[in-house]
């Protein structure tokens, strides 16, 4: 079930916003969004309800046993068992199948891995229980005592699917005692209302435009229509990611949970530094403070450390060598920048630091949508003009008209 489908707009949502209403009672509210959580998330995944729920109970017995023992040995275990077993249990599921054909390849094996769907949310859901019990470690939050109320963490059908990673701490005090008001209603469906027009309207009219210029002959493809296909991906990720983000927001509000912003206006950027500070907030603020600063932050070997971070960052978004090298261009030009591009862009005019962001986020759009790095070298070609077939054409003027 998407949020964009007539099934959840026109019987899921109105439902669960009538019966959470009312229903007074802080404790039947809760177990009603739990039931209506599993069930949003079992509507397409009912075999791996199983694994939410067990994720949930692995990492609510992991913190309690975090939270006694923080000064000795039993507590840094408990904190090294949730995470590699998380990392496991994701690693598995999606990763399994891309390093058995990566040793195949290298070591001419025949390994072959029993092909499972990937759980739909697997990659959100994973990182919120790891931040949730490193955060008890630290001693930023308290354990939950409650079962029942982790699991409503974890399973929110507001940001379960697509994001944004919602940490436990940001939202521990509305699980125990949120208020829903009249103007946070309000805020609520007019947040939903802008993230519904970005994904229907504008996101999935520039995927099926693009479909035009991505994915064909490349041979036929002119300099322009290469650019403008590319351009029409970048707005149909922005507004597919972030449409996504408002409409999580703005369910959050409805039922009383307040969610930190996940885009801030990314295009507007100047650099890749700072693109990268408003595009997708959640997930890169949980690299800064869960694998950046523990290895070492800017204070000791912080080009290695970047390296690892967005290595991991490019891996996240998929079990492809397309979005490592992907996560590794940005290690590039972020690292290109600390070490002298900032310091020019300063002393010119904004529009060459603009010009140089869209120039290098069209690039790595084609590095994150072609899988074959032979055809992403093509159409970065043709961009570029090398090979191009025409300067312009017929199909371009048209769409443009």
């Amino acid at each position: 079930m998407v949020f964009s489908s007539l099934f959840f707009l026109c019987v899921f949502l109105p439902l669960n916003l009538a019966l959470y209403y009312v229903v007074k009672n802080r404790a039947f509210r809760n177990w009603l969004l739990v039931i209506s959580s599993l069930i949003f998330y079992a509507w397409g995944e009912p075999v791996w309800v199983a694994l939410l729920v067990f994720s949930t109970l692995f990492d609510y017995f992991n913190a309690l046993v975090v939270e006694r023992n923080r000064d000795n040995w039993k507590g840094r275990a408990a904190l090294a068992v949730s995470i590699a077993g998380n990392l496991l249990i994701l690693g598995f599921f999606k990763y399994a199948g891309f390093i058995a054909d990566n040793l195949n390849r290298l070591l001419g094996t025949e390994l072959q891995i029993a092909a499972f769907g990937l759980p739909i949310g697997i990659s959100f859901y994973t990182f919120q229980t790891i931040s949730y019990v490193v955060d008890v470690y630290r001693g930023e939050t308290e354990a939950q005592p409650s079962f029942l109320k982790l699991l409503l963490f974890v399973s929110l059908f507001h940001q379960l699917v697509a994001g944004p990673i919602v940490r436990y701490k940001d939202i521990a005090a509305e699980i125990e005692h949120r208020v829903e008001t009249p103007e946070q209603f309000h805020d609520g469906v007019s947040r939903f209302i802008v993230g519904l027009g970005k994904k229907v309207l504008i996101a999935n009219t520039a995927g099926n435009i693009c479909e035009s210029f991505l994915g064909v002959d490349y041979a036929r493809l002119p300099v322009t229509g290469a650019w403008l296909g590319i351009f029409l991906f970048a707005l149909q990720i922005y507004f597919d990611f972030s449409g996504y983000s408002d409409m999580a927001i703005g369910l959050g509000r409805m039922f009383g949970f307040t969610y930190k912003e996940n885009f801030n206006y990314p295009y507007i950027s100047r650099s890749a530094t700072e693109f990268w500070r408003r595009w997708h907030i959640s997930l890169g603020s949980f690299f800064r403070d869960y694998v950046y600063i523990p290895l070492g932050g800017n204070r000791r070997h912080y080009i290695g450390n970047l390296f690892v971070v967005w290595s991991l960052t490019g891996l996240w978004h998929g079990a492809s060598w397309n979005f490592v090298l992907w996560g590794l261009y940005y290690f590039v030009l972020i690292v290109l920048e600390k070490k002298f591009l900032l310091q020019v862009f300063a002393k010119l005019p904004a529009i060459v630091s603009r010009l140089y962001l869209w120039t290098a986020v069209l690039v790595g759009w084609v590095l994150f949508y072609h899988v074959d790095l032979g055809e992403a070298l093509e159409f970065l070609g043709i961009m570029f003009g090398i090979k191009a077939s025409a300067f312009s054409g017929p199909e371009v003027a048209i769409l443009l008209e």
